[in-house]
């Protein structure tokens, strides 16, 4: 009798454990970003910085009780249906009460849709597309959008650059390329009052290696800038390529320049580019900030992209907004994430309008001595 008491108590304790390690007191913020494929350096820079920030914030308080807070990452394999693929089995299958993602607009987009369609809530994290969160209730962000990103680059194109004339070469197959590139568009035809400004619009697609023909066309039409937001690699490619072909001009784009593959593969072509982006190491002053810059360069030895900081400001507004809400439960935590305001993360303050975007300024680098060196800042 004495032993089978004893078999039990411990059959007891065994399903106490599995009950507190599968039940309530787990919370499962899942992650779909494109670990491999053509966008994997910047999904794996936005997972860093995931990571760093649960690994600082493994747990939290929900109405007077103690959480685990659990990643779960799924790799969207940089394709737009995989990225649904990938949401699906975040909501289907590992249940998790809120997601982070996507590096890549349109992959953001494909997902979104499987989140709305769940009710659960997704913060992307530089996903800058105005289409990402527009007409998705279940969608926000962290980052600027390209309607601003677009003015900054703009403007620097026509006041700093003294530029009259423009060529863009957009990734017509990545609708962050073509937003951007159309966002630039207007603001500069605006800025010169010069509705033939953009001299031409030519198209690559995502996974091109030779631009000869785009660049003989913009060689022939010797524009003052030519504007390139694209994807890390086809962009240094499109540079490279262009400075063999005695192409001088001064390139400039957008933030997904900002990754060490644009420098590994442009090589010496791309000194001098010029890009915005959302944080800059050297202008961070808020106490998240710097303890955010402290933990990531103790384990790194260097500095974080700033989509990896837009990573760990995503993750923080999460537990927030959990926080907030008091509940587990995901119409609470999306309704408790529309209503951030003032929040102090690594990347500057998140306060979320109406479409669930977040106004920040801008940053502009330049490749300097094989490095990305910090210009100025732009407010909104």
């Amino acid at each position: 009798m004495k032993r089978a008491l004893i078999l039990f108590a411990a059959g007891l304790a065994i399903l106490a454990g599995c009950a507190k390690k599968g039940g309530d007191t787990v919370i499962k913020i899942g992650v779909f970003e494109p670990m491999t494929g053509a966008n994997a350096a910047g999904g794996a820079m936005e997972v860093e910085g995931i990571r760093l920030a649960n690994e600082l914030n493994p747990a939290i308080d929900v109405g007077g009780k103690s959480y685990k807070v659990e990643l779960v990452v799924v790799d969207n394999k940089s394709d737009k249906v995989e990225a649904a693929n990938a949401v699906q089995r975040l909501v289907d299958r590992d249940k998790v009460q809120v997601i982070l993602g996507s590096w890549g607009s349109s992959l953001s987009m494909a997902g979104g849709e499987v989140a709305k369609d769940a009710g659960v809530p997704v913060i992307g994290l530089s996903c800058t597309n105005p289409l990402v969160t527009a007409g998705n209730e279940y969608y926000f962000r962290v980052c600027f959008i390209d309607p601003f990103q677009g003015t900054v680059m703009a403007n620097y194109a026509f006041n700093d650059l003294k530029a009259k004339t423009v060529v863009i070469v957009q990734e017509i197959s990545n609708d962050y390329s073509v937003g951007l590139a159309k966002s630039f568009s207007d603001n500069f035809k605006r800025l010169t009052g010069n509705p033939n400004a953009i001299l031409a619009t030519v198209n690559y697609n995502t996974g091109d290696q030779d631009f000869s023909a785009q660049l003989t066309t913009v060689r022939s039409l010797n524009p003052d800038v030519i504007f390139a937001p694209g994807n890390y690699t086809e962009s240094a490619l499109v540079i490279q390529q262009a400075r063999g072909l005695g192409i001088a001009t001064p390139f400039i784009g957008g933030d997904t320049w900002e990754t060490p593959e644009f420098i590994d593969v442009g090589k010496e072509s791309v000194e001098g580019a010029v890009f915005s982006t959302f944080f800059a190491s050297e202008v961070a002053a808020s106490p998240v900030a710097e303890s955010f810059l402290k933990e990531y360069r103790a384990r790194y030895n260097k500095d974080p992209a700033a989509v990896t900081a837009l990573g760990y400001d995503g993750y923080l507004v999460a537990l927030d907004a959990i926080k907030r809400a008091g509940s587990i439960e995901p119409q609470a935590i999306r309704d408790a994430i529309a209503k951030t305001e003032g929040f102090v993360g690594a990347a500057g303050t998140v306060t979320l309008d109406e479409n669930g975007d977040a106004t920040k300024s801008a940053f502009l680098k330049s490749v300097t001595g094989g490095k990305f060196t910090y210009k100025t800042i732009v407010n909104p």
